[in-house]
């Protein structure tokens, strides 16, 4: 997958200007490259920020910038290797000259993922805090930043770990067993063991229940602002949003197209759609703009349907009703402010969740917010319980629950321990399929390549 071997080099800090740049360089001779580059005869000292000036080549008297090295020797650092970072000044064409220079000395730009993969190969972290490495880099709301750090610390790690113990003591005590074949389960009680398995799929059962919370919270959510034209759909936008994203006019039509922005819902980041209002027409950009706003409705994993109560509920509004009455959605009766005009309540025989607003005065949204928190399971995970957040783990576990269920149930119906032992011999390899103690290249090379460049 990787050469592990050799001395790799990248930029560490997002793409762009900014006050301080970061290269980093690891392997070997890391320390030995970044000393031939850097205008100093004595070497680096273990994690001490050292000013230098950097050049384009060992003897070179041209210089590139004036750098602040960090030399962390391994096996404690962040790979595990050797590792220096230079922090330079932080224009792109002066982080690209660094590690142009650091290539003609010997080292290799970085694949995607590469430092973490070595710090994963060298036992500084395990598959789990790896992944966590990525999420917690491409976390954009404060929640997901700390499930993703809970987990860099080991959180869930440790109680997979230990999950995994009890399941290795059982099943050390179940293959002793096999040495008396006559006496059966000389060495455990059978009871004890239905209950020592009840135990661990309990365990087990108890990670999983969160999962589904952990995912809002780590994959984020769409949600689509649906309705006819001008029910005040851009303005409960722009209140949600909280900035002038989407136009507002009187003119029915306004929007055409498909306006996004992402919001921050109770720490679940919230891809909000607005959609052009779905009518008949024969505007042929219009037409465009409705079969938008419905291929986005198909997608959405919550509708907020606006109806307006200051004008007649007419039958554009009972076919929307129609067609969305297998969909997850969400009532927002817009324009409170205004006089009421319905004759009759229009939603007695419907079921979904109804919020009144004024986009205008904005008296509602607070509610509406609120409203999308429940609707998208959004409530904060306990800080006492591991979350789960990443489907492969997920998956891994359900499958593993079903194996330590397979082996209580052989248990109970007195079957040898040679059955039993297969069940949760294969249950402790899918927990270890977790934290990466058995793994394929294939799936190491999935999850590492999609992390940046420097990380």
């Amino acid at each position: 997958m990787f050469n592990t071997d050799d001395t790799i080099v990248a930029i560490a800090t997002p793409p762009g200007r900014g006050g301080i740049g970061v290269v980093r360089l690891s392997g070997p001779n890391a320390q030995s490259i970044a000393g031939a580059l850097l205008s100093r005869r004595a070497g680096l000292k273990a994690r001490t920020a050292t000013l230098a000036t950097l050049t384009r080549a060992a003897g070179d008297a041209e210089q590139i910038d004036q750098v602040l090295a960090t030399f962390f020797p391994g096996p404690a650092s962040y790979t595990g290797d050797d590792v220096v970072e230079l922090s330079a000044h932080g224009s792109p064409v002066v982080l690209e000259a660094i590690v142009e220079a650091a290539m003609r000395s010997g080292a290799r730009l970085a694949e995607p993922g590469e430092f973490t993969f070595r710090g994963f190969l060298n036992g500084r972290i395990d598959l789990v805090q790896a992944e966590a490495v990525a999420d917690l880099v491409d976390s954009v709301t404060p929640l997901q930043a700390r499930l993703a750090y809970d987990q860099l610390e080991g959180t869930l790690s440790t109680e997979i770990r230990a999950i995994d113990t009890t399941l290795f003591d059982l099943i050390a005590s179940l293959e002793a067993s096999l040495d008396f074949p006559e006496e059966g389960y000389h060495f455990v009680d059978r009871q004890k063991t239905v209950t020592a398995i009840a135990d661990i799929s309990a365990r087990i059962s108890g990670l999983l229940a969160g999962g589904r919370r952990g995912r809002v919270i780590r994959e984020g959510r769409q949600v689509v602002i649906i309705g006819s034209p001008n029910t005040g759909k851009s303005s409960i936008f722009n209140g949600l949003v909280g900035a002038g994203r989407a136009i507002v006019t009187a003119v029915a039509g306004t929007t055409r197209d498909l306006v996004t922005e992402t919001i921050d819902v109770c720490g679940v980041p919230v891809r909000l759609v607005d959609t052009a209002g779905i009518r008949e027409t024969g505007d042929a950009v219009e037409v465009e703009g409705v079969l938008r706003a419905r291929s986005a409705l198909a997608v959405a994993d919550l509708s907020l349907l606006v109806f307006d109560r200051s004008r007649p509920f007419d039958s554009s509004d009972v076919q929307l009703l129609t067609e969305t009455s297998s969909c997850r959605r969400l009532l927002v009766v817009n324009k409170v402010d205004l006089p009421l005009v319905w004759a009759s309540n229009p939603f007695t025989a419907v079921s979904s969740r109804i919020v009144e607003a004024s986009a205008t005065t904005e008296g509602g949204l607070e509610a509406l917010r609120e409203a999308l928190t429940v609707e998208l399971a959004a409530e904060e995970p306990r800080r006492d319980s591991p979350a789960i957040t990443n489907t492969r783990h997920l998956d891994l576990l359900e499958r593993a629950r079903i194996e330590v269920e397979r082996a209580g149930q052989a248990v109970s119906r007195e079957v040898s321990e040679e059955f039993v032992l297969a069940d949760l011999q294969q249950a402790r390899a899918i927990l270890e399929e977790i934290t990466g103690q058995r793994t394929t290249e294939d799936l190491l090379q999935h999850i590492f390549s999609r992390f940046c460049i420097g990380k």
